[in-house]
Parts: C-alpha cells; sequence; structure tokens
C-alpha cells in the first residue's frame, strides 16, 4: 500500500473552490494534456453518492486504459471519495478535503493506492508511478493556481509518503 497526499491553498472562497472541483468535467482541465485524459461518460449531472464516471486515459506512452471510479461519499461543501472500481490500480481510494482557511481555501487529496503484480508493482512503483503521480498534482497545482489566481500569503505544499 503507498499513500499520496497533496495539500494546495488556493485564495477563492470554500463554495468557488467546490463548484470547480466537483464538476467532474473539469477534471481534464487539471490533468496533463500528454495523459490522454477523456472523461467517456458520468460527467452530466453534479456530484451524487453512488455516482459512476469512466474515463480512458494514458499514463505511459503506448499504453491507454478505461478507469472506472465511483463517488462513494459526498459531504456537499467539505469532501467527496472516489474509488476506483476497474482501471491500473489493485485500490485507488481518492478523499478530497476542502476547509475554509484565512484568505482562501486548504484542499487537501489523501489517495490509498496499490498496484498490481506484487514485486513488479513495487518495482514500478518506485521507478515510474511514483515520479508521475507527483508531476500529475504539480500540475494540478500549477493549473488551479493559473484558474484562480495567486494570493501572496498563499503556500502551495506538496508531499507524497507511503506506507
Amino acid at each position: 500500500m503507498h499513500q499520496l497526499k497533496a495539500i494546495q491553498y488556493l485564495p477563492v472562497s470554500k463554495n468557488v473552490a467546490w463548484d470547480f472541483l466537483s464538476t467532474a468535467g473539469n477534471l481534464k482541465t487539471i490533468t496533463p494534456e500528454h495523459m490522454g485524459f477523456d472523461i467517456i461518460s458520468g460527467d452530466d449531472r453534479p456530484l451524487f453518492a453512488g455516482q459512476i464516471i469512466q474515463y480512458r486515459v494514458t499514463p505511459f506512452t503506448g499504453y491507454t486504459t478505461r478507469w472506472v471510479t465511483e463517488i462513494t461519499h459526498v459531504q456537499k461543501g467539505d469532501y467527496f471519495v472516489d474509488e476506483q472500481r476497474f482501471g491500473p490500480y489493485d485500490l485507488w481510494h481518492h478523499k478530497h478535503f476542502l476547509e475554509s482557511v484565512d484568505g482562501g481555501v486548504r484542499m487537501t487529496d489523501v489517495i490509498d493506492f496499490k498496484l498490481p503484480m506484487g514485486f513488479l508493482g513495487r518495482i514500478a512503483y518506485h521507478t515510474l508511478v511514483r515520479k508521475q503521480l507527483f508531476q500529475i498534482f504539480k500540475y494540478r497545482n500549477t493549473r488551479l493556481q493559473e484558474i484562480f489566481g495567486n494570493s501572496d500569503g498563499m503556500v502551495t505544499s506538496l508531499s507524497i509518503t507511503t506506507m
């Protein structure tokens, strides 16, 4: 099992951040273009528990896969959870939290995940996957700052930890 934890501050209200982040269609906007990310279905309604969203993604050159997630928990304005139902991971459990802070909102993502293929999966994690996930969240960090602006007092941090 591995865990990625990303924390980002944005100089917007919690409601503005929630409206953007809880709209599935906006995920394409904050995903690196080279990943060929496309939503196939499930982005036609506001976020709700039980919602199934299907994506097509190319995590590595030459490898395109379908990824199916289910929104399992939603507390409007505060958090939501998506879990992989089909895709490249043995386990993917992604919690998205929003908290109002002075001058804006703190977004915290916590992803618990497990790669397939045992020993080969562990090698892939250390040689490819960890770096790629960090780059994806770094890109997201930059895109959200471009979309919502940056405030002098807002500090962004991104950390990846493993269990």
